[in-house]
This record gives C-alpha cells, sequence and structure tokens, in this order.
C-alpha cells in the first residue's frame, strides 16, 4: 500500500481512538491532541478497521472495508465501535481502559484475485463472498498465527461462517487487500 503517515498523523489517529472510547466511558481523559491540526490524510476516505488488545489477547475488531466517511471520522466511530459493539465481547469496562492497546489499520482497495496463488502472507488481508455470507482477515492475522495458506483460508472460511474448503467451492469469490498498520507499541 503507498499510503504513508508520518508519526505526527499516525499518534493523533492514535489519540483520538483513545479519546473517542473515554467519552464512550464518561472517563476524564487528557491528551495533547492540538485542536487546530488537520491531518494530511484526516478527510480521504479509507477503509479502516481498529483493534483493540489487552495483555496481547483480542479485546475487540470492527472496521469498515471501504471509505465511507473521512478518515478521522471512521477512527473515532470504529474505535467505539469496537470497544463497545464486537458481539464477540462484552462492552469495554472503565477498569480496561488503561490495560487496552490500539491498533489501526488503514485498508487499500479491494482487488479479487483469481486464484489463491496470488495471496502472499504478510501483505494481503482477505474477504471472502460466498452466497449471503462473508468474512475478512486483516493481513497481521496469519503472521500473528504463524499460518500457512491453507490454514489462513481456511480461517477465513470460518470467520465467514463457512465450511472451511468453501474457498475452493465454485460461486466463492475472495478479494484481497493491503493494509497500512500502526499501533500504540
Amino acid at each position: 500500500m503507498e499510503l504513508n503517515l508520518d508519526n505526527k498523523e499516525k499518534e493523533y489517529y492514535l489519540k483520538i481512538s483513545r479519546q473517542a472510547i473515554a467519552d464512550e466511558l464518561g472517563i476524564t481523559f487528557k491528551t495533547d491532541i492540538d485542536p487546530n491540526y488537520n491531518p494530511p490524510h484526516g478527510k480521504d476516505l479509507y477503509g479502516v478497521f481498529v483493534t483493540l488488545t489487552e495483555e496481547g489477547e483480542l479485546r475487540g475488531c470492527i472496521g469498515y472495508i471501504r471509505g465511507y466517511e473521512s478518515l478521522v471520522n471512521s477512527i473515532r466511530k470504529m474505535a467505539k465501535e469496537a470497544a463497545f459493539h464486537d458481539f464477540r465481547f462484552g462492552p469495554l469496562r472503565k477498569e480496561e481502559f488503561e490495560k487496552i492497546k490500539i491498533e489501526i489499520s488503514i485498508l487499500s482497495p479491494m482487488q479479487k484475485i483469481n486464484s489463491i496463488d496470488e495471496i502472499v502472507i504478510g501483505r494481503d488481508g482477505l474477504m471472502i463472498t460466498r452466497q449471503n455470507y462473508s468474512g475478512l482477515l486483516l493481513p497481521q492475522v496469519p503472521v500473528e498465527y504463524n499460518w500457512d495458506l491453507k490454514t489462513y483460508l481456511e480461517h477465513l472460511c470460518m470467520k465467514a461462517g463457512l465450511p472451511t474448503n468453501a474457498y475452493n467451492l465454485p460461486g466463492t469469490i475472495i478479494y484481497r487487500f493491503s493494509a497500512y498498520i500502526f499501533s500504540e507499541d
């Protein structure tokens, strides 16, 4: 992905994420966000995911696969969604606020693949669609779990609620995308 953010812009997005979560929790959180700063890509339309971890374990992850509104607004909204509306977890509690780490993934446009041979682990995130089912895994997921391509595809199918071999079935469509990833770590 050709997007390149400087440290000031990345820090800004991470701070507004944390501030959005603090505001929703009703926590006073002091940050040195410059109210006059306009990040260079802040008004651009990108898909974006916000991932929360607590002690190295997933605590929430939600995002947009395509850009629907400005990057600034999308990041704020997805931070709150990941913290309070990921159905796999209960809403974030006040006592967890200081323990979470925030990671932001800004997505490239989706590209339909013709063959699974096009997929490169570590570079490509994947989205699968079949009938009314779909699922997405970010590019960092197979690296974190040390998956090979077959395992990556099987987990993608499971995420979509499909049989693990659905990636091989006629009528299944797989898209790849890259992500610009940064975090508080």
